[in-house]
């Protein structure tokens, strides 16, 4: 397999997240839409992992699994709050083992309760420190808040710790977002402090109202005021929402190829009809 880094290295990435089934049912439409999705030839993919480990033994299945099966690498999805150190060097044993080379390093949410989640590490600049130490010799990308991190005070400390989480890593990806000009001023605030990592922008085809409502509050993503007026109006209809989703995600990514960007990370949601009518919208096709 190859490393993240190395193809962004030879030009733009096109790539697909995936999160892991929590059912059979639920495994055979992941595995129909991977099947559906594999004729687009992604450079890479990636599979979520859930908060505090949550699905860490479906996420650590998955990635294995479509790593060995598939011609593109697959990105493993590892967060470190809640878990301690001799946990996730065990996982990462396991990854290196199974020829698996990409990590995304993410810290992970704290509890919704405010509890203590326990285990040894806090932050993603950790977990990247431990991954990097590891004989496995992963890729190391990291996640990126076009719209700082729903956490951080003020904006320019966000940026700061940002860019030197990035100058650890090979590269970034970032949450979904509705505006363009909240990315390309994140890239040019990150250059300004000297840090010029690549960072893939993400963008997530909407198919339910109430999910990404609910995700964009998580993340602090503001969603335009015209979309949430078009989210009102085809709520009770879930065709017009998938739709509106295809619609506003082929824009966003009209306009970031347009810009330049090193690639476009696309949000599966486990489906695949959303995505091949992106691609026949932007004219992608074997070879991008």
């Amino acid at each position: 397999m190859v490393k993240v880094a190395e193809l962004l290295a030879t030009g733009r990435t096109m790539s697909f997240e995936f999160f892991p089934p929590k059912s059979d049912e639920a495994e055979r439409a992941l595995e129909k839409a991977v099947g559906e999705l594999a004729p687009l030839e992604p450079s890479f993919v990636s599979v979520t992992y859930g908060a505090l480990g949550s699905t860490k033994e479906r996420t650590r299945e998955v990635v294995i699994r479509m790593n060995a099966e598939q011609a593109f690498p697959c990105v493993a999805h590892l967060t470190c709050v809640g878990h301690t150190r001799s946990d996730l060097v065990a996982l990462l044993d396991e990854y290196a083992a199974n020829g698996v080379e990409n990590i995304l390093a993410l810290g992970g949410d704290p509890p919704a309760d405010g509890s203590d989640p326990g285990g040894d590490f806090t932050y993603a600049s950790e977990l990247v420190e431990l991954v990097r130490a590891h004989p496995g010799g992963f890729g190391v990308g990291v996640a990126a808040h076009p719209e700082v991190h729903p956490r951080s005070s003020d904006r320019s400390g966000d940026r700061e710790r940002l860019a030197r989480k990035l100058q650890d890593a090979d590269y970034g990806i970032t949450q979904f977002f509705f505006d363009v000009a909240d990315y390309v001023r994140m890239v040019d605030e990150l250059e300004a402090l000297g840090c010029t990592t690549p960072v893939i922008p993400s963008v997530m085809p909407l198919i339910n109202v109430a999910g990404v409502r609910r995700m964009a509050g998580m993340n602090g993503s503001k969603i335009p005021a015209h979309l949430e007026a078009e989210l009102d109006r085809r709520a009770d209809d879930p065709d017009a929402v998938v739709a509106l989703g295809v619609e506003v995600a082929t824009q966003l990514c009209s306009e970031l190829l347009e810009a330049g960007v090193p690639g476009v990370h696309l949000y599966a949601m486990n489906r695949s009809a959303s995505l091949r009518q992106i691609y026949d919208n932007l004219g992608l096709h074997r070879g991008r």
